[in-house]
């Protein structure tokens, strides 16, 4: 594989990921009753709409096709999510849980992505980039898990 056609696999990959990040908030959005997650939830899905925009832009600037899909895998667990919501009744700490089970998923793929070596230095300088967006937006639903644990 040249290191183009891996730079846009890598890449590609990462934007399905992060595709599963946006559907993933924005069902979680809609299953919670807490007006405050609503409000970060769907501020999380907005920044990482915000890095598939540019992780797409730069695999067309790669000249490849830019992934515009999830993960079938995701899709079954938003298929779980919803089950489990009804089941839950909106449950918030349940909530919390999973969207920091898929934080743990997202933030592991990046920093696959960063350790890397085959990858061109620009790519991994977006890669590093996105990451501190991701990694601010783990650290931030870890932390409301642990203040709801107390």
């Amino acid at each position: 594989m040249t290191e183009l056609s891996h730079d846009i696999s890598t890449l590609n990959s990462l934007i399905a990921t992060t595709l599963d990040s946006v559907e993933g908030y924005t069902e979680d959005a809609k299953n919670t009753e807490n007006s405050g997650f609503v409000t970060l939830f769907n501020g999380l899905a907005g920044e990482r709409r915000q890095l598939v925009s540019q992780l797409q832009q730069h695999v067309s600037s790669l000249g490849g096709e830019p992934e515009d899909d999830g993960t079938i895998l995701a899709g079954a667990h938003r298929v779980f999510l919803n089950l489990k919501s009804v089941v839950t009744g909106h449950d918030d700490k349940a909530i919390i849980n999973e969207v920091e089970a898929g934080e743990d998923h997202i933030k592991a793929k990046y920093e696959d992505a960063l350790e890397d070596r085959e990858l061109s230095s620009a790519v991994q300088t977006l890669v590093a980039s996105a990451y501190t967006s991701v990694k601010a937006g783990h650290d931030e639903i870890r932390d409301i898990k642990h203040s709801m644990e107390r």
